[in-house]
């Protein structure tokens, strides 16, 4: 049964001035009411509480049979024919959708009047398909099953209010389409947008004539009563609206929630019932006493020819009638009166105070759907009103025990309530002394914590909410300490309850950390260095993957470093890059938030990099990142050291691995060739860092994974006039198989170098070179003299040994100066004559 709660949803009534009985009527416009009566319309204005005033009449061609009215103007369907009514007696069946196409009902659209070019825009689409049959077993009437009040009702979203609380225009946007259409007893309200879907059943406490759909409200008349009803439309249009309802963000009651009435108001001899705007418009007539010729059987079902009951009426008595208006109340109204009724079930922990609050919470819903009917000032009121119900119904959900207490969550958080007022609202008396905390509160309290509300609990409440979850979810403590909403805990209170636990037999590596983290601020270096000595280093990279926030923290927006950070950062920066790294494996932390940590943890600005993020980004590279990352890491890592050795800056603090240390561990630190060893150790470099950072230069370049040409524009600040910058230089080009370029530079600025190097690059396709570029460039120089000539003529003497091996006496012949010494030539030329018969 249909539950009455006996509100007010219905005000002041006015009678309509018709002079006429009317037959049919409906709204329209801003305020106008039309009256059909016979051939004749009439015309009334209708504004707020003010008398209905007549405005026009007109005639039509002949009895208007249905009225309505549309933007272009009054739609009259005249006729001078009247059907029978008759019954059909087959199975229900319901169709939905496009399955309702099998009902094998067809469909003809006819263009009267409409142009050519419009006739494209008709379709025709089938929703619905539903078949009753009367239950013989309960000997009904025909009237029973009769259907009536069949209506579609859109619900859009239409204008949007600017910073100055005007409307802007907007076009309507469809955002649900509703079906509805009544028997007797029972009425039915279908979703039919993306899908038909049967939303409410409604049943009729009495047999029903009229029934009209709101967006708020269904109002249905019997003989003697206007009953509403709440409805669910604003429920399913905020859901296709919102793609974050049904979320820990936003939550809306169910439209599946039982259905309830209002108001039962009592009207003698209703009739017919329309609505518009603010308004019901009802008709009644009081019949005078009707005397049957005769009595209707109850034990057979009523045949087409039993419709025909004469009713006698004395020819003196005439009936009565009127026109009522009857204003509903703003929402505004109804919702205070449905919050006051929900405070007699506050200390009963009921569904029915849930219920109640969720109708109020729909309505308010309801009214906002559509603000381009709303003034500012009435739209505030109602966003007040709105976020106050989310409270409502949170503080509902939080004192509850069952499997919604997860909406505590999305209420509290549309209700705009802070977690200080959510808490302040908590009933922390004891019963029996034992303290409860239902799971609502609980999973509220703990995800707002998770959240970084930028929101810290004074002493005090600090103080509750640990107690809180000490006592309900003691697991949670560590991580709730770790909260920065929890920064002003008393830390002897904190330390305490995690002594608790470990008494309580609750150990872990988390509550190990945690207690180090307290023992900071209270300032006690040997229980923190104790704490931290109990478990091994992978074991504390696990406790801080557990919970980031021992770590990490946002306030704001912005990173912050704790002070159990700052403190690894000068005692332990292995471990603490360890388990940034750790975080980052398990998606605790992004790459850029990482990277902003190690800044903000360091004190450096954003364009400046500290070497502990350099050793970050090296540990990031020895843990085999997916591929997608590694280009970006390898620029990041060229970028700081060549800016580094350009600068000839050293480390702010001593890095955590060596070029040795990162060639052993990682495969994409490459061993350095030989011969960039001898371009190295031609210049005295006294500076171990700066030898560090071009070691590791040169062993990512000479690493397989490095994208050399994506380095080429970024070596400009590395002079080729140094060493160092000439050594980096050659690499690129010889990874570039540049290598004609890369001797003509070494032959000039490194000779020493050129014999290691053609050793170690020309190499199978490549070995022409020696006789073709290195012998005739050697030759050459040896011509010119110089100071060089010494160790040209012994890289000269290297390179005939290889190119007498390499080809054969002739060809061997060719390749040598024609204006050399033969004396000088003569002992590569008996090697290469004789290594034939050697072999």
């Amino acid at each position: 049964m249909v539950q009455l709660y006996n509100l007010h949803p219905f005000g002041s009534q006015q009678v309509v001035p018709c002079k006429l009985e009317p037959d049919r009527f409906c709204g329209g416009g801003r305020d106008a009411l039309f009256v059909a009566a016979g051939c004749k319309v009439e015309a009334f204005a209708v504004a707020g509480q003010e008398l209905c005033q007549p405005r026009c009449a007109f005639s039509t061609l002949g009895r208007v049979l249905r009225l309505a009215y549309s933007e272009a103007g009054i739609s009259n369907e005249i006729s001078q024919l009247e059907s029978d009514d008759f019954v059909i007696c087959q199975k229900p069946l319901e169709l939905l959708g496009e399955k309702s196409e099998q009902s094998g009902l067809s469909v003809t659209l006819e263009s009267t009047g409409l142009a050519d070019e419009k006739r494209k825009y008709s379709h025709f689409q089938h929703l619905l398909y539903r078949r009753f049959a009367p239950d013989i077993s309960s000997y009904v009437l025909s009237d029973d099953i009769k259907l009536h009040s069949l209506q579609l009702l859109p619900i859009y979203q239409t204008g949007s209010l600017t910073s100055d609380g005007k409307n802007l225009p907007q076009e309507k946007e469809l955002l649900s389409l509703f079906c509805f259409f009544s028997l007797p007893h029972v009425g039915y309200l279908y979703m039919v947008v993306k899908s038909v879907e049967l939303m409410s059943v409604y049943q009729y406490p009495e047999k029903s004539q009229q029934a009209v759909l709101t967006p708020q409200f269904l109002h249905v008349i019997t003989s003697n009563n206007l009953q509403c009803f709440t409805v669910r439309c604003s429920a399913a249009a905020a859901r296709e609206e919102d793609p974050y309802m049904d979320t820990t963000l936003k939550a809306c009651p169910p439209v599946s929630m039982d259905v309830c009435a209002l108001r039962i108001q009592l009207f003698i001899g209703l009739k017919a019932i329309c609505h518009f705007k603010n308004h019901i418009i009802l008709l009644t007539k009081a019949e005078p006493e009707a005397i049957p010729e005769r009595r209707q059987s109850p034990k057979r079902l009523l045949s087409r020819k039993d419709t025909s009951v004469k009713i006698k009426i004395p020819p003196v008595a005439e009936a009565g009638w009127n026109l009522y208006i009857v204003n509903t109340i703003s929402p505004m109204q109804l919702y205070k009166e449905m919050i006051d009724y929900s405070n007699t079930y506050k200390t009963v922990k009921t569904q029915s105070c849930i219920h109640l609050l969720s109708e109020a919470h729909l309505l308010v819903r309801a009214a906002l759907m559509d603000a381009s009917q709303l003034e500012p000032g009435e739209k505030a009121e109602l966003l007040e009103a709105f976020k106050e119900s989310c409270g409502h119904l949170g503080d509902c959900y939080s004192r509850l025990d069952s499997q919604h207490s997860h909406l505590t969550l999305p209420y509290y958080k549309m209700s705009g309530l802070s977690m200080a007022e959510v808490l302040a609202r908590t009933d922390w008396t004891v019963e029996d002394g034992l303290q409860k905390y239902e799971r609502g509160l609980i999973f509220y309290i703990n995800h707002s914590l998770y959240e970084n509300l930028d929101e810290e609990l004074n002493e005090e409440l600090a103080a509750k909410v640990v107690q809180m979850f000490y006592v309900a979810e003691p697991k949670q403590v560590p991580h709730i300490l770790c909260s920065p909403s929890m920064k002003n805990i008393n830390p002897l209170t904190a330390m305490s309850y995690l002594r608790k636990l470990d008494t309580s037999g609750f150990s872990s590596i988390l509550v190990t950390l945690t207690k180090a983290a307290v023992a900071l601020k209270m300032g006690d270096l040997d229980m923190h260095r104790n704490e931290m000595k109990s478990h091994s280093e992978m074991k504390l990279v696990c406790g801080f993957i557990l919970e980031p926030r021992l770590l990490i923290q946002q306030r704001k927006g912005q990173i912050v470093p704790t002070e159990l950070a700052l403190h690894l950062k000068e005692t332990q920066p292995g471990l603490l890059v360890a388990s940034v790294l750790g975080l980052q494996k398990n998606n605790k932390i992004g790459i850029e938030e990482a990277d902003s940590f190690f800044k903000v943890l360091c004190a450096k600005d954003e364009d400046t990099i500290p070497q502990l993020l350099v050793d970050f980004w090296e540990a990031q590279l020895v843990a085999c990142l997916p591929d997608v990352v590694l280009q970006e890491l390898f620029f990041k890592l060229t970028s700081q050291y060549i800016w580094r050795l350009s600068k000839r800056q050293p480390p702010d603090t001593t890095p955590l691995r060596t070029s040795e240390d990162l060639i052993n561990a990682c495969s994409h630190y490459g061993l350095i060739y030989p011969w960039v060893h001898v371009v190295i150790s031609s210049d005295s470099l006294a500076d171990k860092n700066y030898t560090e950072d071009l070691s590791k230069l040169q062993s990512l370049i000479c690493g397989p994974s490095f994208d050399i040409a994506s380095i080429i524009p970024f070596l400009e600040p590395l002079s080729e006039d140094t060493i160092a910058g000439l050594s980096v230089h050659v690499l690129c080009r010889t990874r570039l198989k540049e290598y004609e370029q890369c001797i003509d530079i070494l032959l000039e600025r490194c000779p020493e170098a050129v014999i290691p190097y053609a050793n170690h690059e020309l190499k199978e396709e490549n070995r022409t070179l020696w006789w073709k570029k290195l012998l005739p460039e050697l030759c050459q120089r040896i011509k010119c003299g110089g100071e060089k000539y010494q160790l040209y003529l012994s890289s000269l003497k290297e390179t005939l040994s290889i190119v007498a091996v390499e080809l054969e006496l002739k060809d061997f012949m060719n390749v040598l100066p024609e204006d050399g010494t033969a004396t000088f030539f003569l002992p590569y030329l008996l090697y290469c004559s004789r290594k034939k018969s050697l072999t």
